[in-house]
């Protein structure tokens, strides 16, 4: 895996503001944030997409998550708030090592403190049991 600014973090050779660790996850606060709270939640195993990650590692992950965004509602006093989380460029992911950013979401933001999110829905073709098959197959 590419040495990315979270592995520099992770081996405390950037500093960072901590709001969560246990053995397997750090989360920290994001220093360009969308909003006021901005967390990033990152595992300790060093993978570059989600795919990557072991089941244990996503089960750390999958743990603390809920935990992380019942904080940051509480103390950023938003009302709602995103979990983002890309995989590779094209997702527009920048840090190639695994992170799920938790983003408060405030009425006052207007369009979401500077995070839009399109969704341009398709329509599932005929093909939908088939490919729900193909990918159930997949699964290992």
């Amino acid at each position: 895996m590419a040495e990315t600014i979270f592995a520099k973090i992770l081996r405390g050779e950037i500093p960072c503001h901590r709001v969560y660790e246990d053995d397997h996850v750090l989360a920290f606060l994001d220093i360009f944030p969308l909003s006021r709270g901005h967390t990033l939640v990152i595992p300790k195993e060093p993978a570059a997409t989600l795919d990557q990650l072991s089941d244990d590692a996503a089960a750390a992950l999958g743990r603390v998550l809920p935990r992380i965004c019942r904080a940051v509602l509480k103390v950023s006093g938003a009302t709602a708030f995103n979990v983002l989380q890309n995989n590779g460029a094209l997702a527009h992911q920048a840090v190639f090592h695994v992170h799920f950013h938790v983003i408060p979401r405030f009425d006052v933001d207007g369009a979401g403190a500077g995070l839009g999110v399109g969704w341009g829905a398709g329509k599932l073709g005929d093909d939908g049991a088939a490919l729900a098959q193909a990918i159930a197959a997949a699964i290992a």
